[in-house]
């Protein structure tokens, strides 16, 4: 299929795009540096038409995403502009086209907080930048969209970013201190896996809000343990807290993300995984470069 991916020299983006690519479909690629084709302002209508007019496209992935928390708590018009802007300009293209394209919006699992497994409608915005996340959703919705609540973790392949598992392996590594959250739970997908959904979700194009994460979450301070035992990397520097204790961090994160992905599956008439066995594949990776 013919592929214009938003945002594509992010984190999930250099992963993405390469899988895409080589499952055989035709990728065209926006983003902010120069390895990406095209580097339109998108929070610009005149620019996003002129990037969507141009490009032949059956089906527009949009990963673009200001996703530091505290940056969007201090500057939410920013956060606006990138979050939310991009998704109405682009939702105000789709519904001008008379053959309109599907769009895969991908979206975060911080729109959730308290006891999970979380549903679908169990919405608890506890900062801005998951309310910025969770408006750019509603607009999203108002066009032919599968939008994905996620959250992904990986070797990164981004030149300009380090992931959860690179911070952990090459802190850990070096024998550097680290403190990881006993009291906050998630359920996140590798970003092989997730990159293997965003293509099934290319091909059905279900509409409608979807949960996209992995069975049994754990704690950030569990999972940051089960990494490091499955890289049998020393742990006697990694201590646990709790998030109550991080006075660097100045913004509330929600404490329970863990999600039901129960509709996602179902839909789709797939399985998805336990985190145990994400956190071994990823593990595979750092292993195949070492």
């Amino acid at each position: 299929m013919k592929l214009l991916i938003l945002g594509s020299s992010g984190l999930l983006g250099s992963t993405l795009v390469p899988f895409l690519t080589s499952c055989g479909h035709e990728v065209k690629t926006h983003g902010r540096s120069d390895d990406a084709q095209y580097q339109a302002d998108l929070s610009d209508p005149n620019d996003l038409a002129g990037l969507l007019d141009t490009v032949d496209h059956e089906v527009i992935v949009n990963l673009v995403g200001l996703t530091d928390v505290e940056l969007c708590e201090t500057k939410p018009n920013q956060a606006y502009l990138v979050n939310v802007r991009t998704v109405e300009n682009l939702a105000a293209w789709i519904k001008r086209q008379e053959s309109p394209p599907h769009l895969v919006h991908i979206s975060t699992d911080q729109v959730y907080d308290g006891p999970g497994k979380h549903a679908e409608n169990h919405v608890t915005l506890t900062n801005y930048y998951a309310f910025s996340k969770y408006a750019a959703e509603l607009v999203a919705a108002s066009v032919p969209a599968t939008i994905l609540r996620t959250n992904f973790f990986g070797r990164s392949r981004c030149r300009m970013r380090m992931s959860l598992a690179d911070w952990l392996f090459h802190s850990l590594s070096r024998g550097e201190p680290i403190q990881v959250f006993d009291d906050v739970l998630f359920s996140p997908l590798s970003m092989t896996t997730l990159s293997k959904m965003i293509e099934l979700s290319i091909k059905q194009q279900p509409d409608g809000l979807f949960n996209l994460g992995t069975h049994e979450g754990m704690s950030k301070a569990d999972f940051a343990f089960a990494f490091a035992d499955q890289l049998k990397l020393p742990t006697r520097t990694m201590t646990r807290t709790t998030i109550a204790q991080a006075t660097f961090l100045k913004t509330y994160r929600p404490r329970d993300m863990r999600m039901d992905c129960a509709k996602f599956e179902t839909r789709l008439g797939i399985g998805l995984p336990l985190l145990g066995s994400e956190i071994e594949q990823v593990a595979n990776e750092y292993r195949e470069v070492a």
